[in-house]
């Protein structure tokens, strides 16, 4: 078989379907957490939590999801910008690998309150303590996903210099990407996502982007396809 058979067919469109999924997931995900957690509120957010069991496990599913198609996502990105240097596309994948473990590690986390709150452990203590327990588990599952970002800032900005350098897309998608990455940098430091929403923003908007690009654009074929044979 000619080794430039599946090379032949960069994987754009499937990647931004892929992306477009992981967006889906990340709303079914986040949907419940806005409307059951309580910030400041362990008792209110607990009293949630009982009430809207099926909600509550939907946003459990939805993180879970957000893992899956992103793995999806890298192992399609790699094969895209391998052409552009496989080395950078190597170190990508692995910095993404590890984020997205980060976040599948945040769902057990996640799942944690609902298990103490109406399992056997909601009897072994008193209200009080099984709502503050509740309550840690989901500010260190907060924490642990917002470590996440770090990972995810690595990848994006090396995806974004990817992008840049290639010739099958336009440069500025390339550019929007570092500034997704600076996004997922800034959450070293916390304080800095408040002063850097704008940018925040713009990365944002280059991740979708992106994705309209690769389902309704894809890449130029003949441009990857010299680099690819290069």
């Amino acid at each position: 078989m000619d080794s430039m058979t599946t090379e032949n067919r960069p994987p754009a469109r499937i990647a931004g379907l892929f992306y477009l999924s992981n967006f889906l997931a990340g709303g079914i995900a986040v949907g419940p957490s806005t409307r059951l957690f309580v910030a400041g509120n362990a008792a209110a957010t607990a009293a949630n939590i009982i009430a809207h069991p099926s909600l509550y496990w939907t946003g459990f599913a939805g993180f879970i999801l957000m893992a899956a198609t992103y793995i999806a996502v890298t192992a399609l990105f790699y094969q895209l910008f391998r052409p552009v240097n496989k080395n950078l596309s190597v170190m990508a994948a692995f910095f993404s690998i590890i984020g997205c473990a980060i976040v599948a590690v945040s769902a057990a986390f996640y799942a944690a309150p609902s298990l103490i709150l109406t399992g056997q452990f909601a009897n072994a203590f008193s209200t009080i303590q099984v709502q503050a327990q509740s309550y840690m588990f989901l500010r260190l599952f907060t924490e642990c996903f917002n470590m996440s970002f770090v990972f995810f800032g690595f990848y994006m900005s090396i995806v974004g210099w990817l992008a840049y350098k290639s010739t099958f897309l336009p440069p500025i998608l390339g550019i929007l990407l570092m500034i997704a990455g600076i996004e997922g940098l800034t959450f070293l430091s916390p304080p800095f996502v408040a002063m850097l929403k704008p940018w925040i923003l713009a990365g944002s908007l280059g991740e979708v982007t992106l994705t309209l690009w690769l389902i309704f654009r894809g890449v130029n074929t003949d441009r990857w396809i010299e680099m690819a044979r290069s």
